[in-house]
């Protein structure tokens, strides 16, 4: 008789476990993790920056830039990263990445904005509609997005 209580017992123990498993992975099907890094663009804040606004302008609408370059004329960059992941324990895969750039003229005019991001594995300006074809400030842009997780690739 004693026997059978503690048969009973061990599977009333390998039951429990076992539910308690499968709680455990039905819980991880429903995860899913977005992380926003660096630079949140503001809705509506490159509106507010036309073509001849002073550089005092932009840090007073969109802040002070994660970088600032002098390529060909000084530049301000903003940079923002979206990367997701679907189960607790994996690594987050970048998902978009942009950079907002904003171009000066000599006497620190806005000359041109842009909102770069990767299309078709190219560095690609999502205000223009155009892809950057080449000089200083690609290789710049390539090189941000290298160092920070997009590599030059066609998405799959």
């Amino acid at each position: 008789m004693g026997s059978n209580i503690a048969s009973h017992r061990c599977r009333s123990a390998r039951l429990a476990l076992a539910l308690a498993g499968a709680l455990m992975l039905a819980g991880c099907g429903g995860f899913h993790e977005t992380l926003q890094r660096g630079y949140v663009l503001p809705e509506g804040a490159l509106e507010q920056i036309p073509v001849g606004a002073s550089q005092e302008q932009v840090l007073i609408v969109l802040g002070t830039p994660s970088t600032v370059a002098t390529v060909s004329g000084e530049a301000f960059y903003y940079i923002s990263q979206k990367a997701e992941r679907e189960a607790a324990f994996m690594p987050h895969e970048v998902k978009d990445q942009r950079v907002v750039a904003v171009y000066f003229d000599k006497d620190r005019r806005v000359e041109r904005l842009a909102n770069y991001g990767m299309k078709d594995g190219k560095v690609f300006d999502f205000l223009a509609q155009t892809t950057t074809t080449g000089g200083k400030d690609l290789s710049y842009l390539r090189n941000m997005f290298k160092s920070f997780g997009i590599g030059m690739r066609t998405p799959q």
